[in-house]
Order: structure tokens, then C-alpha cells, then sequence
């Protein structure tokens, strides 16, 4: 048993967490998690986040735009004492400019790949969440519905709506049956 899970001992001063309530418990357990799945990146996919943060920045985008513009005035014969090395229709440019953009492409969909399998493992995650309180709650209703019961309580006992929550839910027949009524793509 965790030291979260017991009840705290006179003699045992209280913890970080044994102080915290319970909302901010589970903040601190998805900090947790998500800061080892950070850790948990390659060198290379640290390489490809690093990049698309910094050039999706107003920074890297004046950047290129000041870089563009320089080139252009300067391959343009605009500044007599720079010779220019790429004249219109600068070519060079054009060169680098898809080079680079295949690039930043690569890496954005490398990153969103990623990112879409960590959503991927978090529903899954949350699917299970959400499993485990549903049946948790269909047990505290039927203890209810017992409980009730004996003590002869009968003001909900001909609750249709309470008698249906009561029951286990089915969830394959519950994904069925919405698969079957939704909208094709």
C-alpha cells in the first residue's frame, strides 16, 4: 500500500502530496507524465521540435522575410556596390527557399506524427479512466439500490431511468450501435 492510499500516522509528518487536495494531485501527476514522455524523446525528435518551435516564431518570420528582401534588393542591382551572384529570376533562391521548405515540412509532420500518437495514448488512457468509473459507479448504484432496499426505502425502486444506470453498461454494444448512427465521413 502507498503512502497515498493509508492513513497517515500521528508520528509520520505529512508529505508534499498528503498536503496537496486532489485536483491538485492529479495536476501534478500529468505534469509527471508528460515531462517523462519529454525525457523519453530521441535526440532527433528533441532536433525536430526544437526546429519547428523556433520557426514558427514572428522572429524566424521576419527573419526570412528581412533575408528575402536583402536578397532580392541586392541581387536586384539596387545597391551599386554589391555585385550581384543571383540575378532575377533568382534562381539560387528559389533553390534554397524549396529546400528549405521540404525540410520544414518533413519535420512538421514528423512532430504532428508524434504528436498524434501521444493523443492516440492518451484517449486510450481516458477511455480507460472513464471504463473503470463507470463501473464503479454502476456498482454504487446497485450498493444503493441494496442498501435502499433493506431499509425498506422504496421511492426510487420503480425508477426506470435509476434501474437502467444500475445495470452494466455494455460498451461494445454502446460502440456498435454509434458506429452504426453516425454520419459517414
Amino acid at each position: 500500500m502507498d503512502r497515498n492510499s493509508r492513513p497517515m500516522l500521528p508520528s509520520e509528518p505529512p508529505t508534499k502530496l498528503d498536503r496537496m487536495g486532489p485536483a491538485q494531485r492529479n495536476i501534478e501527476a500529468i505534469v509527471k507524465m508528460e515531462e517523462e514522455y519529454l525525457q523519453q524523446r530521441s535526440t532527433t525528435a528533441r532536433i525536430v521540435d526544437a526546429s519547428v518551435d523556433a520557426v514558427g516564431t514572428m522572429p524566424s518570420f521576419l527573419l526570412h522575410v528581412g533575408v528575402f528582401a536583402g536578397w532580392i534588393v541586392v541581387n536586384s542591382g539596387l545597391i551599386p556596390v554589391a555585385r550581384p551572384w543571383d540575378p532575377f529570376p533568382f534562381i539560387l533562391l528559389t533553390m534554397f527557399v524549396s529546400m528549405e521548405g521540404v525540410i520544414l515540412a518533413l519535420f512538421v509532420l514528423m512532430k504532428q506524427n508524434r504528436m498524434s500518437r501521444r493523443a492516440d495514448e492518451r484517449d486510450h488512457l481516458n477511455l480507460q479512466i472513464d471504463l473503470l468509473a463507470e463501473k464503479e459507479i454502476t456498482m454504487m448504484l446497485q450498493l444503493q439500490q441494496r442498501l435502499m432496499s433493506h431499509l425498506g426505502i422504496t421511492e426510487f425502486a420503480h425508477d426506470s431511468e435509476v434501474r437502467q444506470l444500475a445495470e452494466e453498461t455494455a460498451v461494445e454494444n454502446l460502440a456498435s450501435e454509434l458506429k452504426q448512427k453516425l454520419p459517414e465521413e
